[in-house]
């Protein structure tokens, strides 16, 4: 690491202000530009459920502000998305004075790849983990029990799973980059994978709903990224003779 002049602890917490406020200018941004398709973001976001309905059937609202709400949420949350890109960079930028010069290179790839995998996750919850856990859920109809979604339990349910998707996803991501920094390695990894995906099938049933299909839908997943996330220690996590010295040389 280059020789820089320590910057003081008030230093720090007015370029953390500094950033914020880009983030928040950002997410503003980008929710003023999605409420002007609130009402085409929210038919995409439904459509795996309305895939399920049976003919005639529709989600409704039970208060009358809950449709504006909504769409005030649902245009939130598209407009937090489209400015993560933003704000995974601001929060890499206010890491990086840490960081050693090698590791600081890392950060445009991280970047990408970050925001690749958090939508890789996401579309992957919305194509193939949607249908299932709806098609689930509604099969609780009968003759006399007819299933009444609205709009906020719906928004709240899917949202939840969404981001839990996009989450789970950066876990090879993140697994690497700590093994590049020298805190996991390849040994490591193997040696608790048992506990790992005990851990992955905890964390499955928190987080999806009640069903076992959908559980292991996402457990799987998460097992395979860990494979991945090994793979991914070998190839790029930092080697024996490999020194914090010798990275910043």
């Amino acid at each position: 690491m280059e020789s820089e002049e320590k910057i003081p602890f008030t230093g720090h917490m007015e370029e953390l202000r500094k950033r914020l406020i880009v983030c928040f200018i950002a997410v503003g941004v980008g929710f003023l530009a999605a409420y002007g398709f609130k009402e085409q973001l929210f038919e995409i976001l439904i459509r795996p459920l309305v895939l399920v309905m049976d003919e005639g059937d529709k989600l409704i609202f039970t208060g009358l502000p809950e449709a504006f709400f909504t769409y005030l949420k649902v245009s939130f949350l598209t407009g937090l998305m489209l400015a993560s890109p933003v704000i995974l960079y601001e929060f890499w930028m206010f890491v990086a004075p840490g960081l050693y010069d090698k590791e600081r290179r890392l950060l445009v790839p991280i970047l990408f790849l970050s925001s690749f995998f958090f939508i890789g996750g996401a579309l992957f919850g919305y194509f193939f983990v949607f249908p299932y856990g709806f098609q689930f859920f509604l099969g609780f109809a009968s003759e006399h029990i007819r299933p009444l979604p609205s709009m906020r339990e719906y928004l709240g349910f899917s949202s939840k799973l969404l981001l839990a998707f996009g989450l789970v996803f950066e876990l090879p991501l993140v697994i690497t980059f700590l093994a590049k920094l020298g805190i996991v390695d390849v040994p490591f990894l193997k040696k608790n994978r048992k506990y790992a995906v005990l851990l992955f099938f905890v964390v499955a049933a928190i987080i999806t709903p009640p069903d076992v299909v959908t559980q292991i839908m996402m457990a799987v997943p998460m097992m395979i990224l860990y494979e991945i996330s090994i793979l991914g220690a070998r190839m790029f996590g930092r080697k024996k003779e490999e020194t914090p010295e010798n990275e910043a040389a």
